[in-house]
């Protein structure tokens, strides 16, 4: 009787794990949907909005620097006001911004919207790992920390195929409102299912804004990486449709390729980053990038060798930030989980801003081939730093602290 008991009990947290899962996975998915709608949607607001490609590359700047300056306040509020808050807002936010993207009459409407939309992205990491870390036991962070992160490709996929399919039958305004919709049905979601947070605390003694040890090392290495993935997000369906022949369905797709290879990426390289092993992890994977991209550049040659491609970012660069926030919060100092994952965060969404301008000049000249090479120095780049970091955590032995 005892033992049916306690495998009765151990059912039902299994359950409550899965339940929480899957809306962690959820909100990440929405907190950066509009940037895989913005890629897969490219060639339809090029000619719908007269968006260029150097403006679509500057939409993403504007989101992510946004997201980029707002992390660190974001992650002191998710530590002061507690995650169901933070997630509701994060969803309502998502919602509001999608809605006004798909209002947008023009290159400028857009830009603001997508501004508005960098408020959830700043607090999707924070929020989402400390609901982990207050509910999931610790022999079950990584994987689920890996699913939640695969929430991220779970939006390319979205934007890739379903809503581009929709787009295709309703039109592209048709499909972000409807994915608008969605969000504000997760936000009701959230807030009927997320246990109460505690009442907010009073402000904490204030920590340096500044990244500092292993948090600094990964937030550089998110810098890189972050470049890369952005503009692989944003330019390879415009890509496929301008240089390679393909239709925008079909260019859209390369999208939710992307998405479900780093889905699989994700939920796998997090699984295997226990401690001693997860050190390294990001330069192999990062490093695994660098001949990826190259296949793009290679793709102008030999088409079919884009989808390859695809899968190959999909599995190397996009799970290498999945990586990085299993080890955020193997080495968070207590309280300052949120604080932590948001400095991360903040380095990654700087690349998001920093890399598609880059790659944007490069476009509107139609030099993709030297874009792509780009790319792949910017995951070299990451690579040479996250090999730096774990050579030197070997030499200074075993740390539990972000300090170290």
């Amino acid at each position: 009787m005892v033992a049916q008991r306690t495998a009765s009990a151990k059912t039902a947290d299994e359950a409550a794990d899965g339940r929480l899962t899957a809306l962690l996975t959820s909100a990440m998915a929405f907190s950066m949907l509009q940037l895989f709608l913005l890629g897969a949607f490219g060639p339809r607001l090029v000619d719908a909005l007269g968006v260029s490609p150097t403006a679509l590359g500057l939409t993403t700047t504007i989101g992510f620097g946004t997201a980029a300056l707002l992390s660190p306040v974001g992650g002191r509020m998710v530590d002061r006001t507690g995650p169901r808050r933070s997630l509701v807002l994060l969803l309502l936010v998502s919602a509001a911004a999608l809605a006004l993207i798909g209002a947008a009459p023009g290159p400028g409407f857009l830009l603001a919207a997508v501004a508005l939309g960098g408020l959830p992205q700043a607090l999707a990491n924070p929020a989402t790992n400390k609901a982990i870390l207050a509910a999931v036991p610790p022999a079950r962070r990584g994987p689920v920390t890996g699913l939640k992160q695969s929430g991220v490709q779970l939006g390319a996929f979205a934007a890739g195929l379903p809503l581009a399919a929709l787009a295709g039958g309703i039109g592209w305004r048709g499909a972000v409102w409807t994915a608008a919709a969605a969000a504000a049905l997760t936000a009701l979601w959230a807030y009927r299912s997320l246990p109460a947070d505690p009442r907010a605390t009073s402000a904490p003694p204030r920590a340096p804004l500044v990244p500092r040890g292993a948090i600094a090392w990964l937030a550089v290495f998110s810098l890189f990486l972050g470049c890369g993935i952005a503009s692989v997000n944003t330019y390879v369906a415009l890509f496929g449709a301008r240089e390679l022949g393909m239709g925008p369905t079909a260019a859209a797709a390369l999208v939710a390729v992307l998405g479900v290879a780093g889905i699989a990426g994700r939920v796998g390289w997090s699984k295997a980053a226990t401690p001693g092993r997860a050190e390294w992890l990001p330069g192999a994977l990062a490093a695994g990038a660098v001949p990826a991209a190259c296949l793009l550049a290679a793709a102008l040659y030999a088409r079919p060798l884009v989808w390859v491609a695809a899968v190959a970012v999909g599995v190397f660069a996009v799970s290498g930030n999945a990586v990085s926030m299993v080890l955020v919060m193997q080495r968070a100092a207590p309280g300052r989980a949120g604080q932590d994952s948001a400095l991360v965060a903040a380095g990654f969404f700087a690349g998001f801003a920093v890399g598609p301008p880059l790659f944007g000049r490069l476009a509107e000249a139609g030099r993709y081939g030297p874009g792509w090479l780009l790319v792949a120095a910017e995951f070299a780049a990451a690579a040479a730093v996250a090999t730096a970091w774990a050579v030197r955590e070997r030499r200074r032995g075993p740390r539990t602290d972000a300090a170290a």
